[in-house]
């Protein structure tokens, strides 16, 4: 805990530790999906140039966490893809990444800000919960076999 983490926007540099940190939990608890592979084989074609963007967070030189918003459909983003190595868990890391997913969502046109995750993962929907995501019915379509579990945060001032 010597040296306070900070956030960083997507640099095509730190594009490999986008994949490196999501393949690893991704594969620690399910299998890697089709989907999963075209956000993380060409995070800027799929995330950045869409309009969306990515954070990494690092501790000192090291890059211990990420996450990405990005467009989902008119006027909803998608809070995806967050990640925490497990040498940085419990230190704050993925609340500051929610935290700054959600600063630049409300920069947007959007007025939601949508999640898939699984009830597999119970700290992180924990961590969306006190984020202010609350639980919604599981649309249909959703692209991940492994979720279970639809949040959303409204984004307008209410």
């Amino acid at each position: 805990m010597a040296a306070p983490v900070h956030l960083v926007p997507f640099d095509p540099g730190l594009a490999a530790h986008f994949a490196r940190l999501n393949r690893e939990w991704i594969e620690r608890f399910f299998v890697l999906e089709p989907a999963d592979l075209a956000v993380l084989n060409d995070p800027h074609a799929a995330v950045i140039a869409r309009g969306g963007m990515i954070y990494f967070a690092l501790l000192g030189d090291e890059v211990v966490g990420t996450c990405a918003v990005m467009p989902h459909e008119p006027g909803t983003l998608e809070l995806a893809k967050m990640a925490v190595s497990p040498s940085a868990q419990g230190r704050g890391v993925g609340r500051l990444l929610g935290e700054a997913c959600i600063a630049f969502a409300r920069t947007t046109d959007a007025h939601t800000l949508m999640l898939h995750s699984s009830s597999k993962l119970g700290p992180a929907l924990h961590l969306y919960e006190t984020l202010g995501f609350r639980h919604a019915p599981m649309p249909p379509g959703v692209e991940y076999a492994r979720a279970d579990v639809h949040m959303e945060l409204a984004l307008s001032g209410a």
